[in-house]
């Protein structure tokens, strides 16, 4: 059977080693779907697939051993999924528009975990609704404080939630759990003067260790959502390195700009003979320069008034 590889791999299938037989790549963005969609992946892996499932990196799904010609059915399969994921796509009953940006992953977030600073769930859902379909190889990834259990700073874009410590003295008893948890777990950016906690704010990470071990709620987290942001870490044949700070107090709004503004900075200087149409970003900004790559990225950005822009910004990594 002919078979148009570039297209099956744009509509989200995998050429496998095994002649005649491809693997269906499902997105979830942000990890999260209802557990009643997990039937209709068993319905396709069992019908059209060899009865298995594999479980991405990338928290999606790949179901394995589907026969070319089954991929319009499967394709047809997978559209409650795809709708009930709230996934763009460019014509319902034809499988997914684009893979270049790879499936948005985050880690569970502050719908359950005590340590999140935000729901990452919903801000990975918004970035994919900002972002895909897109042929651009993209990797985007977040978590929800510094602990980083997601691994953010492995992806092109990095995304730590922090907060904004708030402190009521009234409410402070003076019994250093706050302070101890700061030096224990964080990065001892509390020290006590005068009986009372004192922050040193360039030196704080917005972990919430102190609001999470205060037992007087002296400290409590701020209103505002603020996040870290880093750049163009990645792993590959060449150059593994991770991410770099870029922005320190960043904002939602001011991230998916960033984002966006990226798409258009890779496409104005992506290299044409780039092998599958694809070329890391972090390999752009080495040929033009991180300053350039800055004025793109900033274009019509208006961050918080605490915002720290890093600049330049130098990577560390294997070099071959």
């Amino acid at each position: 059977m002919d078979i148009n590889t570039k297209k099956l791999k744009k509509n989200a299938f995998r050429v496998t080693k095994v002649r005649g037989f491809t693997a269906s790549r499902i997105r979830v963005p942000g990890g999260h779907m209802d557990a009643k969609y997990l039937s209709l992946l068993q319905e396709i892996a069992e019908t059209y697939g060899n009865g298995k499932i594999h479980i991405t990196n990338r928290q999606g799904f790949e179901i394995p051993g589907i026969p070319y010609e089954k991929m319009p059915e499967v394709n047809e399969k997978l559209q409650p999924i795809i709708e009930g994921l709230n996934i763009n796509q460019e014509i319902p009953g034809t499988g997914y528009s684009a893979s270049g940006t790879r499936n948005i992953i985050a880690c569970i977030g502050n719908r359950v975990c005590p340590f999140a600073c935000y729901d990452t769930t919903a801000f990975a859902q918004r970035i994919e609704k900002a972002v895909f379909p897109n042929d651009l190889h993209f990797k985007i990834a977040l978590t929800g404080c510094p602990n980083d259990c997601a691994k953010v700073r492995m992806h092109d874009f990095g995304i730590l939630g922090m907060t904004l410590p708030r402190f009521e003295p009234d409410r402070c008893v003076n019994c250093g759990a706050c302070v101890k948890a700061c030096r224990q777990k964080s990065v001892e950016a509390l020290q006590t003067v005068n009986y009372r906690p004192v922050r040193n704010e360039e030196k704080c990470i917005g972990c919430g260790e102190c609001v999470i071990n205060c037992p007087t709620r002296a400290w409590t987290r701020s209103d505002k959502k603020y996040y870290r942001l880093t750049l163009f870490g990645r792993s590959g044949k060449r150059n593994p390195r991770l991410g770099e700070d870029f922005i320190k107090w960043a904002d939602e709004d001011s991230i998916v700009k960033i984002i966006l503004n990226t798409y258009d900075y890779v496409k104005h200087y992506i290299n044409p003979q780039a092998p599958g149409g694809k070329e890391h970003i972090g390999y752009i900004v080495d040929r033009t320069g991180f300053e350039e790559y800055r004025k793109w990225a900033l274009k019509d950005v208006v961050l918080p008034e605490i915002a720290e822009v890093s600049t330049p910004v130098y990577w560390k990594g294997v070099k071959y």
